[in-house]
C-alpha cells in the first residue's frame, strides 16, 4: 500500500512540475505582450493575421496553440507606434510568425535580436530600417506605404545540406533566424567543435542529473507537506 502511495505521489509531483514549467514559460513569454500599452487593432497586419489564423488577441500579442493540451504560444506581435528607439530583447516571442515594429523612431536593429526566430515569415519595419540579413534571408523585400516589408524567411545555409564552409569540420549549418545560422554537429559527432566521434552519452550525462533533481524536488515536497500537516 505504501509503495502504491509513493508511486501516486511521484506521478503527482511530475504532473505538478510540468504545470509549473508550462506556467513559467507562459509568464515569461507574455511579458513582451505588455511592452507597450494598448491592444492589437483590427485591420492591422497582426490583427488580420490573428483573425485569419483563428488566434486570440491579448494586449499586443496574438496567441495560439496546436491543441488544447499545449500551452499557448505567441504567433503575432504588434509593437507598432510604441515610441521605441531601439529593439534589444524580444525574449519569449521566438515562436512568432508576424512582427510589426512600424511607426517607431528606431535607428538600428541588430540581427541578433531575431536569433532563434525560425517561424518568422513577415516582419514590418520603419521605412529606413533594412530587413535583417538582407536578400540572403528573405524571399521578398519592399517598401510600401512608408513601411519596410520583409516577407518569407529563407534558410541562410546552403540548400544542399552539405557541410558549410562557415562551420567547423564534422558539423552542419542550420538556420537560426533571419541573418543568423548555427553549426550543429553531424551524426555521431559531439563535443567541442564536434571533434568527438560516437554517439553523445545522453544517459550518462543527463541521467544522474535528472534523477538527483527529481529526488531533491520530491524530498522538498514531502518536507513541505509534513510541515503543512503539522499546522
Amino acid at each position: 500500500m505504501k509503495a502504491l502511495l509513493s508511486r501516486c505521489e511521484a506521478v503527482a509531483l511530475v504532473f505538478i512540475l510540468k504545470l509549473y514549467f508550462n506556467a513559467s514559460y507562459q509568464l515569461t513569454g507574455l511579458e513582451v505582450c505588455s511592452r507597450c500599452g494598448g491592444t492589437v487593432q483590427n485591420n492591422t497586419y497582426v490583427g488580420n493575421f490573428c483573425s485569419s489564423s483563428a488566434g486570440r488577441l491579448d494586449k499586443r500579442c496574438c496567441l495560439a496553440n496546436d491543441n488544447s493540451s499545449d500551452p499557448e504560444r505567441i504567433t503575432g506581435l504588434d509593437l507598432s507606434n510604441c515610441s521605441l528607439t531601439q529593439v534589444e530583447n524580444l525574449s519569449g516571442a521566438s515562436t512568432v510568425v508576424v512582427i510589426d515594429l512600424s511607426l517607431n523612431p528606431i535607428t538600428n536593429i541588430s540581427d541578433e535580436v531575431f536569433q532563434g526566430f525560425l517561424d518568422l515569415n513577415f516582419l514590418i519595419l520603419p521605412e529606413d530600417i533594412a530587413c535583417p540579413g538582407g536578400n540572403a534571408s528573405w524571399q521578398q523585400m519592399e517598401v510600401k506605404q512608408g513601411d519596410q516589408l520583409c516577407k518569407d524567411q529563407k534558410n541562410v545555409c546552403n540548400q544542399t545540406g552539405q557541410m558549410s564552409m562557415n562551420c567547423p569540420e564534422n558539423s552542419l549549418c542550420g538556420p537560426f533566424g533571419p541573418g543568423s545560422f548555427e553549426c550543429r554537429c553531424a551524426e555521431n559527432y559531439h563535443g567541442y567543435k564536434c571533434l568527438r566521434q560516437a554517439e553523445f552519452p545522453v544517459l550518462k550525462v543527463f541521467g544522474p542529473l535528472a534523477a538527483s533533481t527529481v529526488v531533491i524536488s520530491f524530498l522538498l515536497w514531502i518536507t513541505q507537506r509534513r510541515k503543512a500537516k503539522s499546522l
